[in-house]
């Protein structure tokens, strides 16, 4: 009997044996029918808040097993169900068509899928897969569905699905629930986050999963490798034990490398630090081993609101996100939206192509009272810790000069009506498109230190969006003409004397990670799951082969003959 193997992405490392448990929705047909709005504006009303319930008692049951951070993403499911633009839609469309709640929820809310899913942002398609989640939910109440209660699960499990719903996951008691496999998801859609904070294997993106699993069966999850092994044999099932009690005895060597320092052998010190999201994601920073925070994205501040946030909130928060690690740099960038992520509170001209549009910096000078109100929430919040403030997706050497500017008129009326302003406090830029790497130099001059965001640095090198299908193939990090760049940046930051670090998912890759050390990089930030497999691997490096090592790689032709160089490297040394 051959054993079957399918491939996945693994979001949260370890490994699990058990029972599949599948997580199955009862289809719901969803037709037009001629109805009086009033009545099914009561019963959408109705079914709104019976999905509301359901949310808060999940949240209720969940907070005694879990952190803050996971039973708050409950919190913002509610106020997606109460969105007044989803609201709005359905009962414009109830009134307009005289049509049934069911058949108005259905045609608005794939609407607002849609349009989430369409977006270059994987924050904002996790918000699709939520959204549809909570639909679903608001149905089954319209059309008396019985929706699955996973609390009943009293047996360990292994939840899998197309997609699982974070909801239902809180659902089940936490001591039950051994991994999870879905077939849609990524690093950071909520399920992924969850895994990982729970410490549970986990896998996305498995190619067809359901069409290949039952209820019922035996896999296991190969959270380090990739795999899920389906109806394994006994030899096979011995071979992973004991690759978990490997992994197991691994995962105690590197927590006592929580504290350590990230030093090559031959005495080469870099930070490693660790990027965040939301202010809810610092609750999991205590372990992680990071040395600060090396991208906190302000953003989740602005979106999902109905006016933009007042100064004296935006310096509540980044005061208590400074007073979490007093002692350690955190790196907050300005305002990043555009393209994809917008405030509904402002309006936009349409573009052609927003992704080239206005976005990031460029929507900061043109919209400068919301620029203004975040610099002196940031500068007034300086003083309660180590701050830096990141200015994102500078192009040229003008907007960075603009950008200053402001900065200094804003810090000047503070200081001029006593309010304090750290003389610690840095300003640094991203560089995430060629013309900065070009003139990185130049730029660097003008500020304390340089952040490469690799996202779109290598997306706008290849002009290839790495979400589409058709040319992801083109998204390589290791590909020669991205190092170059790269060398470009870092030796243009040092040649002022300034610090280079990298928050773009490039940092945490493990593959990547020598290359970018012998370049000379001072700080990598990542998903703080990566963290201690990276100061693992560092601190098992020599610094001087590995600037050997990215000279050569600059010199190639082909990522593919980077990656070679790198593993055969990688190899001799683990040899």
């Amino acid at each position: 009997m051959v054993v079957m193997k399918l491939s996945g992405i693994a979001v949260s490392p370890g490994i699990a044996e058990g029972k599949i448990y599948l997580v199955e929705e009862p289809k719901i047909a969803v037709q037009r029918v001629p109805s009086d709005p009033e009545i099914e504006k009561k019963r959408f009303d109705h079914a709104l808040d019976e999905t509301v319930s359901d949310l808060e008692h999940i949240r209720d049951t969940a907070a005694a097993q879990l952190a803050h951070s996971d039973v708050d993403i409950l919190d913002a499911h509610v106020l997606m169900v109460r969105d007044p633009d989803l609201i709005d839609g359905v009962t414009r469309l109830i009134d307009e068509d005289r049509c049934n709640a069911e058949y108005a929820v259905d045609i608005v809310g794939r609407m607002f899928i849609s349009s989430f899913e369409n977006m270059n942002n994987e924050y904002m398609r996790t918000r699709a897969a939520d959204l549809k989640g909570l639909l679903y939910r608001i149905l089954c109440h319209l059309s008396d569905v019985q929706i699955p209660d996973l609390s009943l699960i009293r047996e360990p499990v292994i939840l899998a699905g197309k997609d699982i719903n974070v909801s239902d996951a809180l659902a089940v008691d936490q001591r039950y629930i051994k991994g999870f496999l879905t077939q849609s998801g990524s690093l950071t859609s909520h399920v992924a986050i969850l895994a990982r904070s729970i410490d549970k294997p986990a896998l996305v993106g498995i190619r067809k999963l359901t069409k290949y699993i039952d209820q019922g069966d035996t896999v296991i999850i190969d959270g380090i490798g990739g795999q899920l092994i389906i109806d394994p044999e006994e030899e096979e099932i011995q071979l992973y034990r004991d690759k978990k009690a490997a992994y197991t005895e691994d995962k105690k060597k590197l927590l006592s490398l929580k504290d350590a320092e990230t030093r090559t052998t031959d005495d080469h010190v870099v930070e490693l630090y660790a990027n965040m999201a939301t202010q809810t994601s610092m609750d999991t920073i205590g372990d992680s081993g990071a040395e600060g925070i090396g991208l906190f994205r302000s953003e989740f501040l602005y979106l999902d609101r109905d006016s933009a946030p007042g100064e004296d909130l935006q310096y509540r928060i980044y005061k208590s996100i400074l007073e979490s690690m007093p002692d350690r740099r955190i790196i907050i960038r300005t305002l990043d939206v555009g393209a994809d992520r917008f405030p509904k509170y402002i309006r936009r001209g349409r573009e052609a192509n927003p992704f080239l549009g206005v976005r990031a910096i460029r929507f900061s000078l043109q919209n400068q009272e919301i620029f203004r109100t975040q610099l002196r929430a940031l500068m007034r919040a300086s003083v309660h810790g180590r701050l830096s403030v990141l200015l994102p997706m500078i192009a040229t050497l003008d907007e960075l000069l603009e950008a200053k500017q402001i900065f200094a008129e804003e810090k000047e009326k503070l200081l001029e009506n006593n309010i304090p302003v750290s003389d610690e406090m840095e300003l640094g830029i991203m560089i995430e498109v060629p013309s900065a790497a070009l003139m990185a130099e130049s730029l660097a001059k003008e500020v304390d230190f340089l952040s490469i965001g690799t996202n779109d640095l290598i997306q706008f090198t290849f002009a290839a969006d790495r979400m589409s299908e058709n040319v992801s193939y083109l998204y390589q990090p290791l590909h020669p003409a991205v190092l170059r760049l790269i060398k470009m940046i870092i030796d243009g930051a040092h040649a002022h004397g300034r610090w280079c670090g990298m928050c773009g998912e490039m940092a945490g890759d493990l593959e990547a990670v020598p290359v970018l050390l012998g370049l000379g990089l001072d700080m990598f930030s990542m998903s703080e799951t990566f963290i201690l497999s990276a100061r693992k691997l560092i601190n098992s490096l020599n610094y001087k082969e590995m600037t050997k090592l990215a000279e050569q790689a600059v010199s190639m032709s082909s990522a593919k003959e980077v990656q070679e160089l790198v593993r055969e490297a990688i190899m001799n040394h683990n040899g």
